[in-house]
């Protein structure tokens, strides 16, 4: 096992080191710019780019996820599902948007893969965690859920009771 900054990473070879480094620089990266988006102006340029760099941060994730869970399977299915859950929620939001159906699927869809993404990464790494280790094993799989659906439920409304335009 290897050691970053108190979280173990299991030693299986050059090539799963070295998509733990991509998968953690994209991990930063897309938990940046999926709170960042969510706290921008709707429909504006800065919305749109960074949605779309929270996108391809996801999409980095993705694919050395499934890197990683090939070299160690199957110990990471469940990372592998969590993972999938994700991607396809934010293709769904993007489709959304394309095909301008109502701006509640699209903040369900996105927001829906932003906490399963928070999911995977506290599900693996939360008992390494410092003040997180003092949770229970089951608060890592259900407070990014407990947290984030409220979140989207009045986002949702906060949209349809202002009779906002399409973003």
């Amino acid at each position: 096992m290897s050691d970053f900054f108190g979280i173990e990473i299991p030693d299986a070879g050059a090539i799963f080191l070295g998509m733990v480094a991509v998968h953690i620089a994209a991990g930063v990266t897309a938990v940046v710019a999926g709170a960042t988006v969510m706290l921008t102006r709707k429909g504006t340029r800065r919305h749109r780019r960074v949605g779309w760099t929270y996108l391809l941060a996801l999409a980095v994730i993705f694919v050395t996820m499934v890197v990683m869970v090939a070299i160690r399977w199957p110990l990471n299915l469940h990372l592998l599902a969590l993972g999938t859950l994700s991607v396809t929620a934010a293709s769904l939001g993007v489709l959304n948007r394309r095909r301008k159906w109502a701006d509640s699927w699209h903040i369900i869809a996105i927001g829906t893969s932003y906490i399963a993404m928070l999911t995977a990464f506290y599900g693996d790494n939360g008992p390494q965690l410092p003040i997180w280790s003092l949770l229970p094993g089951w608060a890592f799989w259900v407070l990014p859920t407990i947290v984030g659906a409220p979140i989207i439920w009045w986002a949702v409304h906060r949209r349809a009771r202002r009779g906002l335009p399409r973003a």
